[in-house]
């Protein structure tokens, strides 16, 4: 493929799924989800992606089903619109203008022609209010709502504190302390409000509201983790509530069973309660759900629930309250500290998952490949607890071999622990080889391997730095003991310092021969085998941020960056400053398979991008303004196939390429591909196949037609069809060309059945002959026709009677038509039984 002239931002990954909540398909085959700017359609029974529906200028706030056409969906942006689409195609039908942010959406069956938005009053920031909005039937692609009516205001901006009663005939909005009911067929509001006694420092405030779909009676939760039920609301005076109890925390949602016999809820404890006729007695659980929980969903069928969790986990639950499935993207993590890793095994991008967690990343599928329990220790979910967590991870060269460190934020004595993992090609995980407790005196700063592919596993160094003002060398040794479990193990060879500094960054070379360890403002260089210190290099002032060896014809160079602002290049070989750059570098990337090195740079509300190669003063590429986040790390992934480039400013994405992490965790990167063309051919086809019809007669066709396929002899009229149908461009029109550009049928029907015939001059030798055979069986009056007929069946048919001395029975000739017919009928479907 060639790049075109300008690369693209594409968002890849990460993008929150708990900003909305998830929708079922009408058949329950698909869950969609908003992530980020887009809407992921994955496969229920395949945990796939897809679809990425994409057309939204800014975050996705809420999705709905169209509740008068299943296929069809609704989204509402914070860019102030809101978008109709067939799902299944990803097709945009109609882009609707509101104007003013929208953060949540709800579309009620009762309401024909209106879906409701929460939207800003005031431009960006509340105010908010609840307004309905009147979908306009012009004509066009892009309208704009005019007809807006306000129903609430002073409403939350959670979609989780508003929901519509039983055939919409009110709505209910919760805000702090505060309960409003707005009647629509009144038009009049009812105010409940918690009383003062009982909110004590918002320890009583509503968190979420769910109304039962056939009997008015509406559940809220409180941030103390109590749920009221509430009936009799119609009269003010003569309300009543019961409470329910379990949650110790904040109730995060709450979502009633399609028929209202049973109450979920959800919170910080990652445990799915369940409240059988609202009882505080039956209640029953789901317990260990991973993560806390953000939202619930039903599906329309009753059939199963979904749970969308704060680390972007969508856990799929059946009926009868058991775990299913999980759906697993790129884990949310509440501090990346590992940093963006590259597996050298899958090339799966390696980072903090779960509490205590390494989760390897497939960028391929979007999809988590699996979870490695780095801790072992069950994460207690509790606030301002200090507990063990992964803070380093390292590759070795051919990926055999993991380093983790995992600490406790102890501020006087902080617990650390050195682990070194084998790959184990059996069990295919790594298995725990070595455990070293407290490894540095003080916290890791930095890790690293030697990496050179063709040295032996007993070869291998690892590196690493500390704030104890040391750096230390690992060795494996064998074990000499004939009943030691492990056969090598890992100990401290060397340990070195400089000048009592504390040390912070460390790197290979690219041949392994020298170590670069850098002391707060100075960068040390050392023979890998003597370990005697070679050079030492100082300028410019700064303490070292970060730091990396060139590589190929580049290998000469050491490149780092320090928090003062300056990009440095020293010359290894003259032991001098080759050049340097004033930019604000917070992360500098090296390619593993090419001399050129990325470095992100940040400005105020701007993340930039600057591609180079350390033996030229020019930068190849340059992005000003990547990202308006600010972009946390990076990493350059090898492709399994080098990319075709047209510009030599582009010949860096040619063997790699770079992601990026923001602060938000959301995973973009720079390409030439569309993230439709992302997706694997699989999945596409996955999505075809589940929209067919699965009946017995369907299957019962597809059987026959296989086996027609096979056993088929006439191919020149199949090749000739199959070519016609290939190049016929009112087939292109139809197939490829989005329906709602499509001219009317009548217009097209014509044009169709035409591409369908075949001409004469199209057809095989062998049709040609049938075409003639066909016609003299319709001529039987013509006796020059009959009798040729007869000659032409004995001399073609020759038959095995004659050779054994039996003389042939002769036939009539109305027989010998009907032989004929019969001869070419294909009863070949029959074998399908």
């Amino acid at each position: 493929m060639v790049a075109p002239a300008k690369l693209r931002v594409v968002r890849c990954g990460g993008g929150n799924h708990h900003g909305a909540r998830a929708v079922f398909s009408a058949d329950s085959k698909y869950l969609l989800c908003a992530s980020g700017d887009f809407v992921k359609v994955y496969s229920v029974a395949t945990e796939e992606t897809l679809r990425l529906i994409g057309g939204h200028a800014d975050r996705v706030t809420g999705i709905q089903l169209n509740p008068h056409n299943h296929m069809q969906l609704y989204s509402s942006s914070l860019d102030g619109t809101i978008k109709l689409w067939d799902f299944m195609d990803g097709i945009a039908i109609k882009t609707f203008t509101v104007g003013s942010v929208l953060v949540a959406l709800y579309a009620p069956p009762a309401f024909e022609d209106s879906v409701f938005v929460v939207a800003a009053k005031n431009g960006n920031r509340g105010p908010f209010q609840l307004i309905s909005v009147k979908l306009t039937k012009a004509a066009g692609q892009v309208v704009e709502a005019k007809e807006l009516s306000v129903i609430l205001s002073g409403v939350d901006s959670s979609p989780k504190c508003i929901a519509f009663g039983r055939e919409g005939e009110y709505v209910v909005s919760v805000k702090q302390s505060d309960l409003n009911i707005y009647f629509f067929r009144k038009k009049l509001a009812q105010r409940f409000s918690l009383r003062p006694s009982k909110v004590i420092e918002g320890s009583n405030q509503f968190s979420c509201v769910a109304c039962h779909p056939t009997e008015d009676c509406i559940a809220t939760g409180h941030s103390n983790g109590k749920i009221r039920i509430w009936r009799n609301f119609h009269h003010k005076k003569e309300y009543t509530y019961s409470t329910l109890h379990w949650h110790h925390d904040t109730v995060r949602d709450l979502a009633y069973s399609v028929e209202g016999t049973y109450l979920l809820s959800g919170g910080i404890e990652a445990v799915l309660v369940v409240w059988p006729n609202e009882s505080d007695r039956q209640k029953d659980f789901l317990p260990r759900l991973g993560s806390p929980i953000e939202h619930i969903s039903m599906a329309a069928d009753g059939s199963q629930c979904c749970t969308l969790h704060t680390d972007n986990r969508i856990t799929l639950i059946d009926s009868n309250l058991r775990f299913s499935k999980s759906i697993q993207g790129l884990i949310k993590s509440p501090n990346i500290k590992t940093g963006l890793v590259v597996d050298p095994r899958t090339k799966a991008l390696v980072l903090n998952g779960e509490p205590g967690h390494l989760q390897f990343y497939c960028l391929q599928t979007d999809q988590q490949l699996f979870s490695l329990d780095i801790v072992q220790r069950e994460y207690i979910h509790q606030a301002g607890l200090h507990q063990a967590d992964l803070v380093k991870v390292a590759f070795g060269a051919q990926g055999r071999w993991l380093a983790t460190v995992e600490e406790r934020e102890e501020v006087t004595d902080p617990e650390l622990q050195l682990k070194l993992w084998f790959f184990n090609e059996e069990t295919q995980s790594f298995k725990l080889n070595t455990r070293i407790n407290t490894p540095h005196e003080d916290h890791i700063t930095d890790m690293c391997f030697r990496e050179v592919e063709e040295l032996e596993d007993d070869s291998l160094i690892l590196v690493t730095t500390g704030k104890d003002r040391v750096f230390k060398v690992w060795l494996m040794v064998e074990d000499t003991d004939p009943e030691a479990q492990q056969r090598v193990s890992w100990s401290c060879d060397f340990v070195g310092s400089y000048h009592n500094y504390q040390a912070t960054n460390c790197c290979f070379s690219e041949d392994g021969s020298l170590l670069a360890v850098s002391f707060e403002e100075t960068v040390t260089v050392w023979d890998s085998v003597t370990w005697d210190l070679k050079c030492t290099f100082c300028y410019p002032p700064g303490k070292i941020r970060n730091m990396c060896f060139g590589r190929l014809t580049c290998s000469k160079y050491l490149i780092g960056s320090t928090d003062c602002g300056f990009l440095c290049c020293w010359n290894l070989l003259s032991c001098a400053l080759e050049w340097s750059a004033h930019i604000n570098v917070l992360i500098l990337q090296p390619d593993p398979l090419s001399e050129y090195i990325a470095a992100v740079s940040w400005l105020p509300e701007e993340s930039s991008l600057f591609v180079f190669k350390p033996n030229e003063t020019q930068p190849v590429y340059i992005q000003r303004n990547l990202c308006r986040l600010k972009i946390q790390l990076a990493a350059f992934v090898p492709r399994d196939e080098p990319e075709m480039v047209s510009s030599e400013k582009y010949l860096w994405l040619r063997r790699s390429q770079l992601f990026f992490l923001t602060e938000t965790q959301e995973l973009i990167t720079l390409s030439t591909k569309s993230l439709e063309e992302r997706l694997t051919l699989s999945s596409k086809q996955l999505a075809v196949e589940e929209s067919l019809p699965v009946t017995p007669f369907s299957l019962l066709l597809g059987k026959h037609r296989h086996h027609q396929s096979q056993e088929d002899t006439d191919l020149g009229k199949r090749v000739v069809q199959k070519q016609h149908e290939q190049e016929s461009p009112a087939v292109k029109e139809l197939l490829h060309t989005p329906a709602h550009v499509l001219p009317s049928a009548s217009f097209l029907c014509t044009i169709f059945i035409n591409s369908l015939l075949i001409s004469k001059e199209n057809k095989s030798a062998e049709e040609v002959v049938a075409d003639e055979v066909e016609m003299e069986n319709e001529q039987a009056e013509d006796d020059s026709e009959e009798e040729r007929d007869v000659a032409e069946m004995e001399q073609d048919d020759p038959s095995p009677v004659e050779s054994l001395g039996e003389l042939p029975c002769k036939l009539s000739k109305s027989q010998e038509r009907e032989l004929r017919k019969i001869r070419k009928m294909d009863y070949s479907w029959i074998a399908a039984f």
